[in-house]
C-alpha cells in the first residue's frame, strides 16, 4: 500500500517506517527538517518536507503522495522541559489544529484510513480499574493536565468523525525502549540516575508502559486490521510508581528514590506529578490484543526495563 507516515522521524516513526518498508509498502515519510532527508531515504522511504502547523505545507505533501493510509505519529515532545505546560504546547496545538489540517488533506488525497497516536493515560482518577477504551477522561482536571486532555480529544474525534475516512486511535502507554526517556541517556533514566525522580506519597499511580517495538508492531497492524475505533496500546502489567521507580532505580545501579509528599510534588515539579504519581487508573489492552492482534514482544515492563539497560 502507499502510506503517509507524518513524523517519521521520531522515537515511533524511525522504526515504524522501517517496518512497514519491510512489509512492502510503498512509503514517504514526513520530516520538518531537511537535514532529516537522508535518515528518511536510509530506511527506503521517499522524505516529505512539512511543517505540521503549515496548512499549504501538510496539503501539498500528502495530496503528492496520494496515500492510502496515513499515519500520523507528529508530535514536538523529543525537547526535555522542566516547564509541563511549555513542553506540551506545541504538541497540543499539533493533536488539535494540526489534526485538522492533516484530515483535510487526507480526504482530499483519497485517503481511506487514518491511523493516529494519542495516550492512554488521560482517565479519570479514582475510577474502577483496569480501565477501557470506554472509560471516561480527566476532562476536569487541573491545568496544564487539562488542556493537554482536550487536544487529545479534539484529535481522536477529528480521526474519528472524518467523513469518508476510518479512524483508528491508537493510545499508547508511556514508552520505553531506545531513544525514549525511559532508555539510555533518556532524561527519565538520567533523572533516576541522580535521584531527582522521587516517588510521590504512596506511589499508588499505575503507569501504563509500553515498549517501543510493541508499540510499533501495535501500529503496523492498525494499517489493515480492526475496525475503525480507539485502542490502547499498553503492556499487561500495571506498574504502580511505589514498584516501577525502585527497579528502575536498581536496574540502573542508581540509589533507590526519595519519596515526596503530594503537596511538596505539586510544589516542586506540578500537579501533574500527582496525578500521575498517586492517582494514575490501570488501562486495559484486551480490545487491542482481540481485534487488532496485538501480541507483546515485552508483555512485562519488569523484563522490558532489565533487557534495555543490560
Amino acid at each position: 500500500m502507499r502510506i503517509f507516515v507524518a513524523g517519521g522521524t521520531g522515537v515511533l516513526g524511525r522504526p515504524l517506517v522501517e517496518a512497514l518498508v519491510g512489509l512492502g509498502h510503498e512509503v514517504t515519510a514526513s520530516t520538518h527538517r531537511s537535514e532529516n532527508f537522508s535518515v528518511v531515504e536510509a530506511l527506503g522511504a521517499r522524505p516529505a518536507l512539512m511543517d505540521g502547523l503549515d496548512d499549504a505545507a501538510v496539503r501539498q505533501a500528502v495530496v503528492e503522495a496520494e496515500p492510502e493510509v496515513i499515519i500520523n505519529q507528529i508530535t514536538a515532545l523529543s525537547t526535555p522541559s522542566r516547564d509541563y505546560a511549555k513542553w506540551l504546547e506545541v504538541t497540543n496545538r499539533l493533536r488539535s489544529e494540526g489534526t485538522r489540517i492533516l484530515m483535510t488533506a487526507a480526504r482530499e488525497a483519497g485517503t481511506r484510513r487514518v491511523v493516529a497516536q494519542s495516550a492512554s493515560f488521560m482517565t479519570q482518577p479514582d475510577g474502577p480499574g483496569p480501565t477501557d477504551e470506554s472509560a471516561p477522561l480527566y476532562l476536569e482536571a487541573p491545568e496544564p493536565i487539562r488542556s493537554h486532555v482536550q487536544a487529545n480529544v479534539a484529535a481522536e474525534t477529528l480521526v474519528l468523525e472524518t467523513p469518508g475516512i476510518e479512524g483508528v486511535v491508537l493510545r499508547y502507554g508511556f514508552l520505553y525502549g531506545q531513544h525514549t526517556a525511559i532508555g539510555p541517556g533518556g532524561d527519565w533514566a538520567t533523572a533516576v540516575k541522580s535521584g531527582d525522580l522521587p516517588i510521590v506519597g504512596e506511589g499508588t499511580g499505575r503507569y501504563p508502559f509500553v515498549h517501543v517495538r510493541d508499540a510499533v508492531s501495535a501500529t503496523v497492524q492498525a494499517v489493515d486490521r480492526g475496525s475503525p475505533g480507539i485502542y490502547n496500546v499498553v503492556g499487561d502489567e500495571p506498574a504502580p510508581q511505589a514498584e516501577w521507580l525502585p527497579y528502575l532505580a536498581e536496574v540502573l545501579d542508581a540509589p533507590p528514590p526519595r519519596r515526596v509528599s503530594e503537596e511538596e510534588a505539586e510544589e516542586q515539579i506540578g500537579v501533574q506529578a500527582v496525578y500521575y504519581g498517586t492517582q494514575l487508573p490501570a488501562a486495559s489492552n484486551a480490545k487491542a490484543k482481540s481485534a487488532l492482534g496485538l501480541n507483546l514482544e515485552y508483555p512485562s515492563w519488569r523484563a522490558g526495563f532489565r533487557e534495555l539497560f543490560s
